[in-house]
């Protein structure tokens, strides 16, 4: 059985070290073996910085051992080693410490990202939809580390914004050509700085578009985006943005009258799209629109079937879109069609996890009054110092139900099955009372303040939209190689950075 670590306490309010527990003699050792100087020196380094993005600790890579990391880009952090509950654990343990230094925020929530798991995403897709060219949605997750890795496999970009445009162009080592500007209603300046860079492939859905770009890019390869079902997502798009059927033939007729080359067809069944059967009637869709396409004079080349691929569903989805692809495009190959997709959450939902601490506590003293009211009612009230104003945002803006977890109890890492639960909620640290993580969710009952709780599949729709509201900073980030296609990974990135990309 492998050895428990029990830490000292961060609040002095009832949490001494009981010397009779059977993990009383747990610290001594790990006090012992832990080269905290290091931890410490690195550590203050990410509560001192102004960078949302930095490695917070050296991990624990074997009981004793320190792992500095690989630093592949001078302007990042190091790449570390190690599965990310290893890391996990090594930022509680460096969070101990540092509280007892009495440094400010020295329970900082953070992130750990595993980037073989985006690595692995990239050769499932491959393997399922080796056709079809990702073309990553920056928008989701554009975490410095993510977009190197998948530039560095040789994904495409799907870029929404001059801003997103200009981030992925300044890394160094992507060409223009694997940029589009899947927006169908942008600023004319957006257009216009597009063309000076050299990214051609933009979308439209409307005439008003067509006319700012006939005056702002004329050698753009426009793609025109249409409307299908979307009602089996977690994010509908269909209201904002698609040309119904119908607009079709006429806002073809209108690209031609300018002079504007339409190269292709675009759809989006919705962000987390739930049911994969939609696609099937989307690539129907497509085709009609190949032959309005033909019908107008132009002959189209590029198929842009779009995202709402979700993990959990991605063979299905698969599997749907090549049966499709196959019924209503059998030509492709001689016609020289380009597929191409736009995932996002699909690469990094999973990539990604959240440890935050306990700062405050509601309970009913020990010798209140029971009562007996509803039991459906939380007993318990935990803020944490992570919220809807920052990573959770995602319950908010993507319509995610979050599922905490017990990281830390007590000091210890060990939670026995055993431990009485009660329904529970969990809110963030903002002064706001938006600010609910979790309003009703089944927790030990023996949680204190300095515990520290966990949190799965946190890499898509978070860390991009938080604020800073209140003066809370954003949660920061350990990157990590934990998995299959590690070594993979370090690979790839270091022949990217020796080819002078992404420094």
């Amino acid at each position: 059985m492998s050895q428990v670590a029990v830490l000292p306490a961060q609040n002095p309010i009832d949490f001494t070290l009981d010397r009779t527990s059977p993990h009383a003699d747990s610290f001594p050792r790990y006090h012992e073996n832990f080269n905290w100087e290091a931890t410490k020196a690195l550590v203050s380094n990410l509560i001192s910085s102004p960078s949302p993005i930095l490695v917070t600790a050296d991990p624990l890579v074997g009981e004793a051992d320190l792992d500095t990391g690989n630093r592949i880009f001078p302007s990042l952090p190091p790449l570390l080693h190690g599965r990310p509950e290893i890391h996990l654990r090594a930022g509680v343990m460096n969070a101990s410490r540092l509280a007892e230094e009495h440094e400010p925020d020295a329970e900082k929530a953070f992130f750990v990202a595993d980037l073989s798991q985006v690595y692995l995403q990239h050769q499932r897709w491959k393997t399922c939809l080796p056709e079809i060219q990702p073309f990553y949605a920056v928008k989701c997750n554009p975490d410095p580390y993510i977009i190197r890795l998948l530039a560095a496999l040789g994904t495409g970009f799907d870029c929404a914004s001059n801003g997103e445009i200009s981030q992925i162009l300044n890394i160094g080592g992507i060409d223009p050509s694997r940029i589009i500007f899947a927006n169908p209603c942008k600023a004319v300046s957006f257009v216009r700085s597009a063309a000076r860079v050299g990214v051609n492939m933009m979308t439209f859905d409307n005439a008003d578009e067509l006319y700012k770009i006939a005056r702002a890019h004329v050698g753009a390869k426009l793609i025109i985006r249409i409307l299908t079902d979307d009602s089996k997502s977690l994010c509908a798009f269909g209201i904002k943005f698609g040309a119904p059927l119908v607009t079709v033939p006429a806002l073809l007729a209108k690209a031609r009258e300018l002079h504007l080359d339409v190269v292709g067809v675009s759809f989006h069944v919705g962000s987390g799209c739930y049911d994969p059967s939609v696609y099937s009637d989307a690539i129907m869709r497509s085709r009609a629109v190949f032959d309005m396409g033909k019908e107008a004079g132009y002959t189209f080349s590029l198929l842009d079937v779009g995202g709402g691929f979700e993990d959990s569903l991605f063979e299905q989805a698969a599997s749907v879109l090549t049966r499709a692809i196959d019924q209503y495009f059998p030509d492709r190959q001689s016609q020289n069609i380009k597929i191409i997709a736009e995932p996002g959450r699909y690469y990094v939902s999973k990539a990604l996890k959240l440890a935050a601490n306990i700062i405050a506590r509601r309970a009913p003293l020990a010798d209140s009054p029971t009562t007996t009211e509803a039991s459906d009612q939380p007993g318990v009230m935990y803020y944490i110092n992570d919220g809807v104003y920052g990573a959770f945002n995602c319950i908010l803006f993507d319509h995610q139900v979050i599922h905490p977890y017990v990281l830390s109890m007590n000091g210890s890492f060990h939670v026995p099955s055993s431990v009485p639960q009660m329904l529970s909620s969990v809110w963030g640290p903002t002064c706001d009372s938006i600010d609910c993580v979790s309003p009703k969710t089944t927790l030990p009952s023996a949680l204190r303040v300095g515990d520290w709780l966990g949190f799965d599949n946190m890499g898509a729709y978070t860390i991009c939209a938080a604020s800073q509201f209140n003066g809370f900073e954003l949660s920061n980030v350990i990157y990590t190689t934990g998995g299959v296609g590690g070594s993979e990974v370090h690979r790839v990135l270091a022949e990217f950075a020796a080819n002078g990309h992404g420094l």
